[in-house]
């Protein structure tokens, strides 16, 4: 069982002839939908409103597998994005966050709402940011979950959601003394090592506790820097990004790292195989694919899994068996 923690929204997508279209986003929300199309039991501990768009984030959910762990809605609006498309496929994002329905978490609902026998817990993006929400994460990571279960943060930088730049670092900081995998794509590493290569700022964060950092870079290859911990001997490994006809980029991180949770969840892989360079570079290959599929359609809408049949990376048809 995999609880993914944070944020559900609607992003408004502008295109470059004005038109905008409503579609539902979040990076923790379109990590949990990636994890329940790829067969992996998962639960969405998020705050939604009783609103249109709220209802309309609900009903996605399930129709994607996914359990939603809070189900009382909130009595605020829902949160928004307005995302700017760029001719590229590429997006600038704005957020309308102040009174809104995901802050609306606290401790005492969060840790209720943790399934029991949760194996891992993956949190991030702009929850680490709105209050109480981001208390009640860093709480629940740093004090509140079983040793064993596998901890993955994706801050996914909004910069300009962050107010307090020395207090969102500091945050950060504590939350990765007990991660064991951060998601990260070179944007995120930039905003949080400004001016560092982006193998000595991965390498910084290993300093701080994960035995894992995942470095997405677009087209790029994706890399995975290893700490060495639980007897690993480290190191880095990477792996090539499919090439695909991009549509737009929106919830490609999001698919990469639920990807990577979906296919070590299903090798039956937990923390101690972290260290392995291996398994890491079959996930890491796994979740490129998801990735990539993800960018060849317009707005956050990861594969099934029956979409990757043909994938490599998924040849094996680890998930579910």
């Amino acid at each position: 069982m995999i609880a993914v923690i944070g944020e559900a929204l609607i992003d408004l997508v502008v295109d470059e002839a004005g038109a905008v279209v409503a579609r539902p986003g979040g990076g923790p929300f379109n990590t949990a939908r990636t994890l329940g199309r790829l067969g992996v039991e998962t639960t969405f501990l998020g705050r939604l409103s009783g609103d249109r768009f709220g209802r309309t984030l609900r009903e996605r959910l399930a129709a994607d597998g996914v359990a939603l762990g809070v189900p009382t809605p909130a009595g605020r609006p829902s949160t928004l994005a307005v995302a700017d498309l760029g001719p590229d496929g590429t997006v600038r994002y704005e957020f309308y966050l102040t009174g809104t329905a995901s802050a609306a978490l606290d401790y005492a609902v969060l840790t209720a709402a943790l399934p029991h026998g949760v194996t891992a817990v993956h949190a991030g993006t702009l929850s680490l940011v709105m209050e109480p929400i981001a208390s009640a994460i860093e709480r629940l990571i740093t004090d509140g979950l079983p040793p064993d279960a596998l901890v993955m943060v994706d801050p996914n930088c909004r910069p300009a959601a962050i107010g307090d730049r020395d207090a969102y670092l500091d945050r950060f900081e504590r939350i990765l003394h007990r991660a064991d995998v951060v998601k990260v794509s070179m944007e995120d590493l930039d905003y949080l090592c400004p001016g560092v290569p982006a193998e000595v700022a991965a390498t910084t964060l290993l300093g701080d506790r994960p035995a894992l950092v995942l470095v997405t870079d677009g087209p790029r290859p994706a890399r995975a820097f290893l700490s060495g911990g639980f007897g690993g001997a480290g190191g880095e490994v990477s792996v090539e990004v499919p090439r695909v006809e991009v549509v737009d980029t929106i919830g490609a991180g999001d698919a990469f790292g639920g990807g990577f949770l979906a296919w070590w969840s299903g090798a039956g892989l937990g923390r101690k195989e972290l260290s392995s360079a291996e398994p890491v570079a079959a996930a890491l290959r796994a979740a490129a694919e998801v990735s990539a599929l993800t960018c060849t359609r317009s707005g956050a809408e990861p594969p099934l899994l029956s979409e990757l049949a043909g994938a490599s990376g998924w040849s094996a048809n680890v998930v579910g068996g």
